[in-house]
């Protein structure tokens, strides 16, 4: 499978006071505002932690949903909060917390094929930065 998606970021005035949409192809994101304020304190809008930590969960919940019926499993319900660390001009880590209910599936044979998700979902490959995993599964 090859396909191309497309995403597009405005920015008027400084880095510290000026303000910026970002739109998406889909239109989900249509000149969504973001600022320094929305980045980097409390201000309305989005940011790129945020929408990289949505891409992550999102990816790596997906893979994780393959994975799991290729070894014929059906998840009821996955869910997945990405906790990206900024510091110092860098994303540091990001923490992908995963709480499941997949009926007939054991714990460690739950996190083995979550850790491979996590290892070979294509956002993960992207990052250069500690990838931490915490998993759970409800009966």
């Amino acid at each position: 499978m090859k396909f191309t998606r497309n995403a597009s970021a405005n920015w008027k005035g400084s880095g510290k006071d000026g303000k910026g949409t970002l739109s998406t192809e889909s239109t989900i994101l249509k000149d969504t505002q973001y600022s320094f304020k929305s980045r980097f304190e409390d201000g309305k809008g989005t940011n790129p932690e945020e929408l990289v930590g949505a891409a992550h969960a999102g990816c790596f919940t997906m893979q994780l949903s393959f994975l799991l019926g290729e070894a014929g499993f059906t998840p009821t319900n996955l869910d997945t909060a990405a906790k990206v660390n900024f510091e110092d001009g860098s994303i540091t880590q990001i923490t992908l917390s995963l709480s499941g209910t997949v009926p007939g599936i054991k714990l460690e044979q739950f996190k083995e094929i979550a850790q491979k998700a996590k290892e070979i979902c294509p956002i993960s490959k992207l990052l250069k930065t500690n990838i931490v995993l915490e998993v759970s599964l409800k009966a």
